[in-house]
């Protein structure tokens, strides 16, 4: 009976949770990034052509879009979100796909994506958008660094911005409606990427929220590995549940915060509270990373453990120095309940 009085006291945690955002976000005064106007990008059409012509079109295409809505945002008087744009603009910066509206939606490159046969999908928790793109950017940045220092590879890491993500502090942050919107457009986006470059090892790195996104995408999500890190869980009670022939993979730092999410579901009309099962206990049965020591935005941090783990898996490699093999073959527990 004891299961029965410890559920109803995580219900009732994510509850009060839900009820205290609902009241904290009206309160703070906490910024629409959604209000500030963008034209229409101009519509590059799918991701079909990866080679280094095709690449240098669209990557102009985008960058007339983004200088387009820096002059809307510039001329609505918001200075902070123009700046943003005008740095995101610069001629070294290579963007695959960018959307000034609702908040905006990105999808940035870096390293050489015509030669890439190791390309890291980067998906983004809470709290991130234009005006903090900053902060996704330096992580793309740390890893595809890294990468560069595994030998025999040729990396590309891929910055996703293509939803709008929640707040931490809001009721949006507690439910999977946002993930479930999202998750058609990473399912489509790494399916264009995986038809573009076919022989390239895919790996998309599911940080905090988003890795509740890659669980409602992980079915059918042409992936080699699923990697969800700083997670509140995936949607899902175990990882043979996401459906995805994808080696599933969790970590999370000593001193992250989210240890302390409560690890329940409860459905409600149209949505889900909660996330479901730890995806780094053993009954979730994920492949465990070395997370090191850090807290919840650390990940991608130079020097951490938890970035070398990320890059050793996006480059096929076991994360603990182990076998290289044991960094592709499913976890007993995932087989077990395929099986």
């Amino acid at each position: 009976m004891a299961p029965r009085p410890r559920r109803r006291r995580l219900t009732r945690t994510l509850l009060a949770a839900l009820v205290t955002a609902s009241v904290a976000v009206p309160v703070s005064g906490a910024a629409r990034p959604a209000e500030v106007p963008a034209p229409a990008p101009t519509a590059p059409g799918p991701l079909r052509d990866t080679t280094p012509a095709a690449l240098a079109r669209r990557y102009a295409t985008t960058r007339a879009d983004i200088r387009a809505a820096e002059r809307a945002a510039d001329a609505h008087g918001d200075h902070r979100r123009a700046a943003a744009l005008r740095t995101m603009a610069a001629p070294a910066r290579h963007f695959l796909a960018f959307d000034g509206r609702d908040g905006g939606r990105s999808a940035e490159t870096y390293g050489d994506l015509s030669r890439a046969d190791r390309i890291a999908v980067l998906v983004p928790g809470s709290d991130t958008g234009l005006d903090t793109y900053h902060r996704l950017r330096a992580g793309a940045q740390a890893l595809q660094e890294r990468l560069q220092r595994q030998p025999g590879i040729h990396p590309a890491v891929i910055a996703w911005l293509g939803y709008p993500t929640p707040a931490t502090i809001g009721p949006a942050a507690l439910t999977t409606a946002r993930a479930d919107a999202a998750a058609p457009q990473l399912r489509q986006f790494t399916a264009q990427l995986k038809n573009a470059r076919p022989a390239a090892r895919i790996t998309v790195l599911c940080h905090s929220y988003g890795s509740v996104v890659c669980g409602r995408a992980a079915a059918g999500l042409p992936a080699d590995d699923l990697v969800l890190y700083g997670s509140p869980g995936a949607g899902a009670d175990y990882a043979a549940d996401l459906h995805t022939r994808a080696t599933v993979w969790a970590g999370r730092g000593a001193a992250d915060w989210i240890r302390h999410v409560p690890h329940t579901r409860l459905p409600l009309p149209g949505t889900t509270l909660g996330f479901g099962t730890d995806p780094i206990s053993p009954r979730f049965g994920a492949r465990i990373f070395p997370a090191g020591d850090g807290g919840h935005s650390d990940y991608l941090k130079p020097g951490t453990r938890s970035l070398e783990s990320l890059a050793r898996i996006t480059a096929g490699r076991s994360p603990d120095g182990g076998p290289d093999g044991a960094a592709t073959a499913p976890h007993p527990a995932v087989e077990a309940r395929r099986a």
